[in-house]
């Protein structure tokens, strides 16, 4: 059983699952996170959607250097959570099963290209408390 954060699945709603990939990015005590601008400001772990036919590692280096302009090595998956969710870009209902990697950041190599992003090197604790949604939050907390 895949654990839920957050809101729990409403009655009678449907809900398109949307897999996704996110990086746990850490140098030394400092934790490399995405800042999204809209649809409201929140500080996430860098990752997003795995498209059709994409592997989920495929999706987790896309998707950070997308956001953070950063390149990736030694993935290894942590675990996973599952999230119910409202995802106005998409104007969809998403059960999101949000798989977490951790990674070592390699350089970077460009700004972000995803619209509305910016990369934030933030110290561990704010890190933690400064992540917007508890699914994030449980995953990097557990590296303390």
């Amino acid at each position: 059983m895949i654990r839920r954060f957050g809101t729990p699945p409403e009655t009678g709603r449907r809900y398109t699952l949307r897999p996704g990939a996110y990086a746990v990015l850490m140098l030394g005590n400092q934790v490399l996170l995405t800042h999204q601008a809209d649809p409201w400001p929140e500080f996430q772990l860098p990752g997003g959607g795995i498209d059709k036919g994409e592997s989920p590692l495929h999706a987790l280096h896309r998707e950070v250097s997308e956001e953070t302009g950063w390149s990736i090595a030694a993935p290894r998956r942590l675990g996973a959570f599952r999230r119910f969710t409202f995802m106005p870009e998409y104007d969809i209902w998403a059960e999101k099963l949000c798989t977490i990697y951790a990674a070592r950041p390699v350089r970077q190599l460009r700004a972000p290209s995803e619209p509305g992003h910016s990369a934030v090197w933030m110290p561990f604790d704010a890190a933690v408390d400064a992540l917007g949604n508890p699914g994030d939050r449980h995953f990097l907390s557990r590296l303390d």
